[in-house]
């Protein structure tokens, strides 16, 4: 590879990447971080542009993504099993949600391990993200509000703190 074509090469990786203190240099918003599809469907393509070819479609609606890397109008973006490519913002939503990662999930009235149990959710139902705590986060699925532990769900740092 000569010196221009790494030259370019360098300067695209710094884009997409973010920079050096953890933000994107298009948003300049936290990288990496979660969204969730706006969308039904989302084709997710090898690179950042429309000539690039689409590897696969993401097919549900609010699911979940962590977005880490930007470049002008697309963003790079992963789903809980690791699979991504890059996707239009316009597909994209900063409403959080999480997936459920365990099977019958107690979603407990309180963020306490014997707390009352006010609903059970599937492994793979999408939630919506509300509070969290140190180990817990409260959800909301299928019209019923609970506190789950942090470590059941996708789409939350371990270390994050939401009011």
């Amino acid at each position: 590879m000569g010196a221009f074509a790494l030259a370019i090469l360098f300067v695209f990786q710094s884009f997409a990447t973010g920079l050096a203190d953890g933000r994107g240099p298009v948003t300049n918003l936290p990288l990496p971080r979660f969204v969730s599809m706006k969308a039904s469907e989302g084709n997710v393509r090898r690179g950042p542009s429309l000539t690039h070819r689409v590897d696969w479609v993401f097919k549900r609606e609010n699911m979940p993504l962590q977005i880490t890397a930007e470049f002008g109008h697309w963003r790079r973006v992963r789903d809980r099993e690791g699979a991504g490519g890059w996707m239009h913002y316009a597909l994209l939503s900063g409403v959080r949600t999480v997936i459920v990662q365990e099977e019958m999930l107690a979603l407990r009235l309180k963020p306490m391990p014997g707390a009352t149990v006010v609903a059970r959710a599937e492994e793979g139902v999408i939630a919506r993200l509300g509070a969290c705590r140190a180990d817990w986060c409260e959800i909301t699925a299928g019209g019923y509000d609970g506190w789950v532990p942090k470590s059941t769900i996708w789409g939350v740092d371990p270390d994050e703190i939401r009011e």
